[in-house]
């Protein structure tokens, strides 16, 4: 069986999960260079006034900076930023209540590499979905095409007309907290599914 390839991602989308819940072990690439506007470090949320983004500033980087190396920038209070969003987004979810107050401490430390703040958020929120994948980073860079990889580092990003083919997955449709005036959005952050489904997320993610 082959490995799953993905790269880090910050609260990552539904179909990252979709896919770590089909492989038996995911590795997770640290020594690519960073990808602006991927979900390295963003991620896509439902409010009244329809998706944004969150994202995670980082360090000024060039063409040859590895994600490891990737270092988070407090210079705005971005944190604070993003539980306010995340709080106005969901505050009236079914399971705000049920998970917020372990997300908490991800908006008070200051990691000071971005890998690391995401490796924590895979760590939990895998935790809550009880996911059955082993997960680890890896040790060199996986090059395109290796076949004892499914490569999904291209597959999985915001931005359609950058998807490479091989995240075409049947995603849940479920109840978002704006259903009764924003049409639904698949492939949100993994939090929109948590927040409006509370334990019946994993099941979602399995059928």
């Amino acid at each position: 069986m082959n490995h799953l390839l993905l790269t880090t991602a910050y609260f990552p989308p539904i179909s990252y999960f979709y896919a770590l819940f089909r492989s038996a072990c995911a590795y997770i690439e640290q020594y690519e260079n960073f990808g602006k506007q991927s979900y390295r470090n963003r991620c896509l949320i439902m409010t009244a006034n329809g998706v944004i983004p969150l994202t995670v500033p980082v360090a000024k980087a060039n063409s040859k900076t590895l994600v490891r190396d990737l270092r988070i920038v407090y210079t705005t209070p971005w944190q604070k930023l993003h539980f306010r969003g995340i709080e106005s987004a969901y505050k009236n979810s079914p399971y705000y209540e049920y998970y917020i107050d372990d997300l908490l401490p991800f908006f008070e430390k200051r990691e000071t590499f971005l890998l690391d703040l995401n490796n924590a958020l895979l760590e939990t929120v895998g935790g809550w979905l009880q996911l059955p994948a082993e997960i680890r980073l890896t040790e060199d860079y996986v090059p395109a095409g290796c076949p004892d990889y499914d490569d999904l580092r291209d597959a999985i990003h915001p931005k359609p007309a950058r998807r490479m083919p091989g995240a075409d997955f049947p995603l849940p449709v479920y109840r978002q907290t704006f259903s009764d005036r924003i049409p639904f959005t698949p492939d949100l952050s993994i939090l929109d599914l948590l927040f409006c489904c509370g334990p019946d997320a994993r099941q979602k993610l399995l059928i």
